[in-house]
């Protein structure tokens, strides 16, 4: 900590390595389907040529003559009861789309989880989507102020209003994406009690994809706060040293440093004499108020 502490340049890296992995969680999380996985329970199949596990066996008489019989007529048993006469199927959700897996064939079934919510919550569904997407675009923007921040190192000035522009951007992406997570946690669990009868999970939980959108809201914050340190500490240091007159104090601090206070203070000092520092404003007070005590005896 005490490296970073007088290396401005430093913090600035790592709030680019914090926007950035912000931003790659949360593409890959709103583009994953795997927000919430679990199981949902479904009635087996009959057994056929097509099916031989999975399903439900019916014994057919074999004895009997049944070309005149109809299958409507005909009365199946099965000794299968309770779970027995179910299968668990594995099922992952996403913002997008909602898969599960297929009772024929190894391939899933994927369906539009927009479709699958209740038509009162597809609203919040869609300001969801929309409030990630605006989380996700105020990243990369954060993201390419700071890089210009980076390499544009010639007027420190405007290095600091992108600083402070970066920091107001990781913010406002950071409270957009809260709220986004927490929207879509609500419409989950409505469509969870009122989808439809075939969709409706068993148990459920939440996959990989929740926790990396939550980890991004992490790394967005950490990048915010991150910023505004580097910003604040400066304005702070900046003062400090404009208060003490600057006193040899530009010697300790890095040439970014240098660069900014000498910018800055351009616009502190007055327009008639230029007092270099404190002490020497005080020593051209002192000389002006004994030429004045000289000249008193000359007047009487």
């Amino acid at each position: 900590m005490e490296l970073l502490k007088g290396l401005p340049l430093h913090r600035t890296f790592l709030a680019v390595i914090l926007n950035l992995l912000a931003l790659t969680l949360s593409t890959t999380a709103l583009l994953g389907s795997y927000w919430c996985t679990g199981t949902q329970k479904v009635p087996k199949p009959l057994c056929g040529k097509s099916k031989a596990s999975q399903c439900v066996g019916v014994p057919m008489p074999s004895d009997a003559d049944t070309s005149n019989v109809s299958s409507e007529d005909t009365v199946h048993y099965s000794w299968e009861t309770g779970d027995d006469r179910f299968a668990f199927r594995y099922f992952h959700t996403g913002m997008w789309l909602s898969c599960e897996e297929s009772m024929e064939g190894p391939e899933e079934k994927c369906r539009s989880f927009i479709e699958l919510s209740p038509p009162a919550e597809r609203g919040i569904l869609w300001l969801s989507l929309g409030s990630e997407m605006l989380y996700i675009s105020l990243l990369l923007i954060s993201f390419i102020l700071l890089m210009v921040e980076i390499l544009h190192t010639g007027n420190p000035v405007c290095g600091m209003k992108l600083n402070a522009f970066a920091a107001v951007s990781s913010v406002l992406s950071g409270l957009l994406g809260m709220v986004a997570h927490m929207m879509y946690t609500q419409v989950f669990q409505a469509t969870v009690n009122l989808g439809p009868e075939d969709w409706r999970p068993h148990t459920w939980d939440y996959g990989w994809a929740f926790y990396m959108a939550w980890a991004s809201f992490t790394c967005c914050m950490a990048s915010a706060v991150t910023t505004l340190n580097t910003y604040t500490k400066t304005i702070l240091e900046f003062k400090r040293n404009h208060i003490k007159g600057y006193d040899g104090t530009l010697k300790d601090h890095p040439q970014h440093h240098q660069c900014f206070i000498q910018q800055i203070s351009s616009y502190y000092e007055p327009k008639g004499k230029v007092f270099h520092s404190v002490s020497e404003g005080v020593d051209f007070y002192t000389d002006l108020q004994q030429k004045i005590l000289q000249r008193e005896p000359e007047l009487d």
